[in-house]
């Protein structure tokens, strides 16, 4: 996969007001670069998991890690992939036993807002 290609599914999935607002410049355009290449270019065009699947994985290892902006982030990702508010909210009661309660208490604040603006 080239650049380009990558570049279209990050926009597909991350929106293009999100894209847009991440303006590489010299200190990050190879990480830029390197992301949209490996992870939007060949990960997310796999043919071996859909969209949904992918998005539903992304939350759980987001939550297990703590990285609570990316997860603001891919809560918007996984509506524009196609999960319900339900399916979002199961996704976050199923890491709530193997992330911890804590971090799943978190994940339900951080999407209830995310929820709450994209409605």
């Amino acid at each position: 996969m080239t650049y380009d290609d990558g570049m279209k599914v990050r926009r597909e999935v991350l929106g293009d007001a999100h894209v847009d607002s991440v303006v590489p410049d010299e200190f990050t355009q190879d990480f830029q670069e390197l992301i949209t290449k490996y992870a939007w270019g060949e990960i997310w065009t796999r043919p071996g998991l859909d969209r949904r699947m992918r998005s539903a994985i992304t939350l759980t290892a987001l939550i297990a890690h703590g990285h609570w902006d990316e997860f603001r982030m891919h809560v918007s990702a996984a509506l524009r992939n196609g999960l319900t508010v339900e399916e979002i909210s199961e996704v976050i009661l199923q890491s709530a036993i193997y992330c911890g309660v804590p971090a799943a208490n978190h994940a339900f604040a951080v999407a209830r807002t995310v929820l709450k603006e994209e409605a």
